[in-house]
């Protein structure tokens, strides 16, 4: 028999009364879950995290309004007290390159966060040539097997697109290692290898890149008002990748940042320098670090099909016009090429090197290391031929293949440009065409597939450039 129901039923509520009495004395005792709710970190401050050397340190989170928290790194302690949303911050003394250290957070609970490293940390990101994985890079056996380097530590960013700025992400700090570098970006690997091993310290790379994105989700609302040219005339200035992607580690310090996009961009011409202007500038001002080192990548030639010829050298241009922005510098990839049909050189180890040069020796005071290929300076009308002058050859001009330098055009006063030949002249370089008796204007690997062969005596190529003013 079931009984009956109406007995059951009271059954039931003295059961549940019951029970309710014993979780309120168990809580009463101490036992059971918190009424109160747990100091929490962001997923940055993790275990493996690298923190930025001779830097204060900055430590945040959540708890209860007013409840008190006591962070502990090394010989470092802060207390602070949680406001009425929940934040808390503390900021702990600059530390030296070195580790493991442990850090404590201490409230209603205790967080400890293990084997902290302190030395460099990089900010990555871009589109797909910066989320380009080593087992797609060249040499993927050999340099997987070989990636057993400890002292470099990754995070990788999701994918997330927000309305408004996030606070957190949903990603941890990893080790370097052969099982986890595959699919991890090759330019941040590369790069971030050849700071350590030049400067010996550990190096923290966070990497934050999505596929075929354009420069305007990635840029802050702040870097947008700041730059005149696009305030109220460029309506894709949406900022939903910053929010997701980036805000959530302008908390964290870093040394500085690299960026490897622009495809994406690709028929904007001289824009994508107002709007580099917007990133860069938005980046810096919300990160509060002042004019903190930007270090990106020309793109390589790539064969557009139908589409003009000089559209991706207009974006070449504006990104050679990108480093009148302070403490910026471009590696240039015209010779990084796999074949023009591909968007995605393989030689991911050359491109890591070159971005690595700007920094050791702009950022770390390497003296004397070559940093960029020639940039065009200035020309001279020299009867029928013109002088060009470039800045970074004072140690002179090569052609990388020995031969005679190709991708030169001039043009007299019609402006109709036709082949040229040039030559090296020291540091200079002559330029003329049988059919050019007046010349007035030069150009330089003026076409989508260009791949010219003048560098430097230190092997860097030459940037694309005109001479004629726009």
């Amino acid at each position: 028999m079931l009984g009956d129901p109406t007995i059951s039923r009271k059954g039931a509520k003295a059961q549940s009364k019951c029970a309710a009495c014993v979780i309120a004395v168990l809580l009463w005792l101490g036992f059971g879950p918190s009424l109160q709710a747990e100091v929490k970190l962001p997923r940055v401050l993790s275990d493996h995290m690298v923190l930025q050397r001779d830097r204060p340190i900055r430590i945040w989170g959540w708890a209860d309004p007013d409840e008190k928290v006591t962070v502990t790194l090394g010989e470092g302690k802060q207390t602070a007290k949680a406001g009425k949303d929940r934040a808390w911050e503390v900021q702990l003394p600059a530390m030296k390159a070195g580790g493991p250290h442990v850090l404590t957070v201490a409230g209603t609970n205790t967080v400890t966060i293990n084997d902290i490293l302190i030395g460099e940390v990089w900010f990555c990101s871009g589109q797909s040539n910066m989320g380009y994985g080593v087992l797609k890079a060249l040499n993927p056996d050999k340099e997987i097997a070989a990636a057993n380097h400890p002292k470099i530590r990754f995070l990788t960013a999701p994918t997330l697109e927000a309305k408004e700025p996030a606070s957190d992400i949903k990603s941890e700090w990893r080790v370097c290692h052969p099982k986890m570098i595959a699919y991890t970006s090759a330019v941040a690997y590369y790069y971030g290898r050849e700071l350590h091993q030049k400067l010996d310290v550990p190096v923290g790379l966070i990497v934050s890149a999505v596929n075929g994105t354009r420069i305007e989700p990635w840029t802050p609302g702040v870097g947008v008002e700041s730059v005149k040219e696009l305030v109220g005339k460029d309506k894709t200035q949406d900022g939903d990748l910053y929010n997701g992607m980036i805000h959530p580690f302008t908390n964290y310090p870093i040394r500085g940042a690299i960026w490897y996009q622009g495809e994406g961009n690709v028929g904007d011409g001289m824009w994508y320098y107002h709007r580099m202007r917007a990133l860069v500038g938005g980046w810096r001002k919300n990160w509060g670090q002042g004019d903190f080192p930007f270090y990106y990548v020309q793109l390589t030639p790539l064969n557009w099909g139908g589409k003009p010829v000089t559209m991706h050298p207009e974006l070449w241009e504006a990104q050679t016009a990108s480093l009148q922005i302070p403490n910026t510098g471009m590696a240039v990839t015209t010779d990084i090429v796999g074949h023009v049909g591909d968007a995605h050189p393989r030689n991911k180890q050359e491109v890591g090197r070159r971005l690595a040069r700007w920094a050791l020796a702009k950022t770390y005071g390497h003296k004397d290391l070559p940093y960029s290929g020639p940039l065009y300076q200035s020309m001279q009308v020299e009867g029928d031929k013109i002088r060009l002058s470039f800045d970074y050859a004072d140690a002179g001009l090569r052609a990388r293949d020995g031969k005679a330098l190709t991708w030169f055009t001039i043009c007299g006063a019609d402006r109709q440009y036709v082949p040229a030949k040039a030559m090296i002249d020291g540091k200079t370089v002559l330029v003329w065409a049988d059919a050019i008796m007046e010349p007035v204007a030069v150009r330089f690997g003026w076409h989508q597939i260009a791949e010219p062969n003048l560098m430097n005596a230190h092997g860097l190529p030459a940037s694309p450039f005109r001479t004629e003013k726009k």
